[in-house]
């Protein structure tokens, strides 16, 4: 649009009256010409561009999944170690309160034998529970993982109790 209002300006300067239209007409139809070819070329780069960039999106979300996925296992195996190793000094004090218990009187012992035997109990059923769990997805292993710490944590805590007298 400017450049037809630039030409018909220089060509009503020079006064070239008769050969001002068909002039103006051509010019016109350049402009007119050049515009729908830049346009087309440049809707076709366009999508040529949006492609590659989908394309190079996909790589991104391929690689970041690849990456949760070797983050999650490697959580899974931080937290199977750190878990073995809490229930095998839950072993070793039940080996301790062992000998302490043998040591009580008849009444006493009976009566922490027992609660003894059932912490063991909880202690082997977390550590079968570590055991079977399979890493199938990522919320069933945030699930698995919140419930088997607090499991953890309270056997823990039965265990600092375990001599304070009326627990």
């Amino acid at each position: 649009m400017i450049l037809t209002f630039v030409a018909w300006k220089f060509f009503h300067n020079f006064n070239l009256r008769p050969m001002r239209k068909t002039i103006f007409s051509i010019a016109a139809a350049a402009v007119i010409a050049a515009t729908i070819l830049t346009a087309c070329q440049s809707s076709e780069k366009k999508v040529e561009e949006a492609q590659a960039n989908v394309q190079e999106a996909n790589a991104n979300v391929a690689k970041a999944n690849q990456q949760l996925d070797q983050a999650i296992k490697d959580s899974i195996q931080q937290f199977r170690k750190e878990s073995e190793a809490r229930i095998i000094e839950n072993e070793k004090s039940i080996a301790e309160f062992r000998a302490k218990i043998a040591r009580e009187n008849k009444e006493t012992r009976a009566r922490n034998e027992q609660r003894l035997a059932e912490l063991e109990q909880h202690n082997r059923d977390l550590r079968k529970q570590l055991e079977e769990f399979r890493e199938d997805s990522k919320d069933n292993w945030v699930a698995f993982r919140v419930k088997f710490k607090n499991d953890m944590d309270n056997l823990g805590h039965a265990f600092k109790n375990f001599w304070v007298k009326g627990k």
